[in-house]
C-alpha cells in the first residue's frame, strides 16, 4: 500500500525550472505517480488561468489550489470547490494604504489581473505568468466586488518594510505574506495552501500523515507544516529549510521528479 495518497507540489522555483518549464524528467515522474492511484494536483500563488497550461500538460484531472489557497477549482470540469475572496472594502483600504508607497499592485477579478497602468514591472508579471494585462485607472475606484488576491511588488527591502507596516495591522483581517522576496500577498485569512490541502485530503478521503507537501516559499509554510511529509527544494531560503523532513535538489536539478522517484516511486 502506498505510503502518499495526496501530493500537492508548488510550481515556481519548485515544479518548475527557472525558465518556467516542467522538464521531461519531472512530466515522467507526475505521470508514473499518478498511474499509482495517487492524486497529485499543483499548489500555487498563481492564477487558476496560469496555472491550468501546466496542469493539462501533467494530466492532472481535480481540483488545483490556486491563488495560494484562495480558489479551488478543478482543472477539467472547472467546478469551483472554494474561492475565499477579500472583502470589498478591506481591499480598498489595502491598496488606499499600498497607493501612498507608489509600488506596483496588482489586483485579481474574475481569474483576470488588473493594474493601474501598464509598466515595466506589470508586463515582466504577466510574460511571467502568460496572461493579459488590463490596464484600469485608480484600483480603488475599479474595485466594484471583491477582488480574489492583490499582490504588491517592489525591491525586496521595500517589500519587507511594507510587511512589517502592513502585517500587524492587518493580522486579524488578511492573510499577509510574501510568495517570493518581491512579492507581498493580501488574501482571505483562510486562503492558505494549508487550509485548502486540508479540505482536499478530507475530500479524498486521505489521512494528515499520507499527505506530502513540496515547496520553497514563505507561502508555502502552512501546506508544509501540515503535511506529514514535508519537502523544501535545495533553493528555498534557510528559514523555509527548517520545516523540511525532507530536503531536495533544487528546481534546476529536477528537486521534484528525484524526491517523488526516491520517496513514492521506489517501491
Amino acid at each position: 500500500m502506498d505510503k502518499y495518497k495526496l501530493i500537492a507540489i508548488d510550481m515556481d522555483d519548485t515544479l518548475l525550472n527557472n525558465r518556467l518549464e516542467i522538464t521531461e524528467r519531472s512530466l515522467q515522474a507526475v505521470r508514473r505517480v499518478r498511474e499509482k492511484g495517487i492524486h497529485v494536483t499543483l499548489s500555487t500563488g498563481r492564477m487558476f488561468c496560469s496555472a491550468y497550461p501546466y496542469a493539462m500538460q501533467l494530466g492532472i484531472d481535480l481540483p488545483l489550489i490556486t491563488y495560494q489557497g484562495a480558489l479551488v477549482k478543478n482543472a477539467l470540469s472547472g467546478e469551483v470547490l472554494a474561492h475565499k475572496t477579500i472583502p470589498l472594502e478591506l481591499a480598498r483600504q489595502v491598496v488606499a494604504d499600498v497607493q501612498k508607497c507608489g509600488y506596483h499592485i496588482n489586483v485579481y477579478t474574475d481569474d483576470k489581473l488588473y493594474v493601474e497602468k501598464v509598466t515595466p514591472v506589470g508586463l515582466d508579471y504577466a510574460r511571467i505568468c502568460g496572461v493579459d494585462l488590463n490596464p484600469v485607472g485608480d484600483l480603488v475606484a475599479f474595485l466594484q466586488q471583491p477582488p480574489t488576491k492583490i499582490v504588491v511588488i517592489s525591491t525586496e527591502s521595500q517589500i519587507d518594510d511594507l510587511k512589517g507596516i502592513m502585517e500587524p495591522i492587518y493580522r486579524d483581517r488578511l492573510h499577509v505574506c510574501k510568495s517570493k522576496p518581491t512579492f507581498l500577498e493580501f488574501s482571505h485569512p483562510k486562503a492558505t495552501k494549508g487550509y485548502a490541502l486540508a479540505k482536499l485530503a478530507e475530500l479524498f478521503n486521505v489521512q494528515q500523515h499520507e499527505v506530502m507537501a513540496i515547496g520553497d516559499s514563505d507561502n508555502d509554510v502552512e501546506m508544509l507544516e501540515y503535511a506529514g511529509m514535508a519537502v523544501v527544494m535545495a533553493n528555498a531560503r534557510d528559514h523555509i529549510k527548517t520545516l523540511a523532513d525532507y530536503i531536495t535538489d533544487s528546481n534546476e536539478e529536477d528537486g521534484v521528479a528525484k524526491v517523488l522517484e526516491k520517496l513514492v516511486l521506489a517501491d
